[in-house]
Formats: C-alpha cells, structure tokens, sequence
C-alpha cells in the first residue's frame, strides 16, 4: 500500500517516555508502509499503553485498537492531564485500589499497605509471575520497567515517575483516585493481609515485658502471625501519613 505518515502529539507528562525532560506537548512524526493499530504506533514511541487516557485521530475518540490506513493527526492524552474537557472513550480505569508491584518497588509496597491498601509483592517474582497475579487477582500493574508494562494484557497500570517511595505513594494514589480511601494500620506490612483486633490476654506470653505493662490496645496478621501495637515508632508513622495526605491534597 502506499506509504502515509503519521503524526503525533502528546500531552501531559507523557514525553518523559520520549527522552525529553521538557514540559508541555511532544510531536512525533512516524512513517507507516502497512495498516497499524494506533496502539502499536504509540507503543512504538515508547509510552505503555496504560499511561494512556485518550486518543483523538484527525479530531475522533479511538481506541487502541483503531487501524491507521492513511495521513493522520492524532492527539494522544496522559491520565492525569487530558487537556480537552471531551468525556467520551477514557480508555484508563481511574479507582482501582488492588494492586501487583514489582520487585524494584518495595518501599512503595510497604507504604501503600501501611495507608491500607491491597498490594501483592514478591521481591523474587519474575515478569510471568507479575503478569499472572495482575490476571489472576485483577491487580494493576505498578513498575518502572516500561517493556513490562506494554504486555497487551496489561489492562491497567502505572510506571511511577519518581525513585523516591515517598514520592511514589503520593504519585500512585493521585493516579488511582485514593485519598478518600485510605486506612491507615489496617493491613500487614510484611505480607498483605488485613489485620485483625486481638485481645492483650491472647498474645500476652509473645509480648516484651514493657510492652505488656505500657500498651494495651494490639492487632494481629492472621496469616503471618506479626503483631501490631501503637509503638514508640507510631507517631512518626502518623507524621509520615499525614504528610502523604497533605501532599495529595495539594496542601504545602
């Protein structure tokens, strides 16, 4: 067939996969010889498709599996920035609070389940067992391993944009929509389950002799056993919270 060219913009903070540390829109010109799909042509790029919102070509809503046969323009939206007030085919689901991480992201994991939420995380799993998980348990996928991220089964995801775990929970619940579901100390941070309320009497010979005298309220894991007490490392937890809700709230 004969040749066309495809040219794309993209909004939002999408052009840190370009390369480009530059903020505002990136244009990519890409020549095409066969019919393509809008997602491969963006793939190609470099940006995972779950970073992706919305897409326009020459003006219409598409979805990813729109075949590009001639000339076209198309605009190409991040989540977090659609820059159009245009409502129809979001491609991303925004509420999801289920969650598979991968093993680079371990302080990640351990603050998103210190604010409740449901992780899975294996610091030894490989790519197929990340992937299997996602399907199986209906997760999103978070990683900063791109490659990953554009497996065509991964329905939802996120590659955070910071190293920092800190920066990377306010990042992750700002993506998802979670600040109104955050719970604080109600889930293992050493194996995901949530936690449940136990009386003093009950793990009394497990306790030090000074946190049997000082502490009486306590939660246990039921499936690793770890027990929980509003400890001396407490308020700084608190602190760690409340920062992260700030922060998400926009609050300086």
């Amino acid at each position: 067939m004969k040749p066309f060219t495809v040219r794309l913009r993209f909004h939002g903070d999408l052009n840190i996969f370009l390369g480009s540390k530059a903020s505002g829109e990136a244009v990519i010109e890409r020549q095409l010889t066969e019919k393509t799909s809008i997602k491969d042509v963006i793939e190609s790029c470099g940006i995972p498709h779950p970073e992706v919102d919305m897409i326009l070509v020459d003006e219409q809503s598409v979805d990813f599996d729109h075949t590009l046969t001639n000339d076209a323009k198309v605009e190409v939206f991040s989540v977090e920035n659609h820059g159009t007030d245009r409502a129809e085919k979001r491609l991303q689901t925004i509420g999801s609070s289920m969650f598979i991480a991968d093993g680079h992201l371990g302080g990640l994991t351990r603050n998103l389940r210190l604010l409740g939420f449901d992780v899975g995380y294996d610091q030894y799993a490989d790519d197929r067992q990340l992937l299997e998980i996602m399907v199986r348990e209906n997760r999103a996928l978070l990683t900063r391993d791109r490659r990953l991220l554009m497996h065509a089964i991964v329905q939802h995801g996120y590659y955070p944009r910071s190293q920092n775990p800190h920066e990377q929970t306010i990042e992750v619940i700002r993506r998802f929509g979670l600040s109104e579901l955050i719970a604080p100390f109600t889930r293992c941070l050493r194996c995901n389950a949530p936690l449940e309320e136990v009386a003093k009497g009950d793990i009394i010979e497990k306790l030090q002799p000074l946190t049997q005298i000082y502490y009486d309220q306590f939660r246990r894991c039921p499936n690793c056993e770890q027990i929980y007490w509003p400890g001396s490392h407490f308020s700084k937890l608190q602190k760690r919270i409340e920062e992260i809700r700030a922060r998400v709230r926009g609050t300086p």
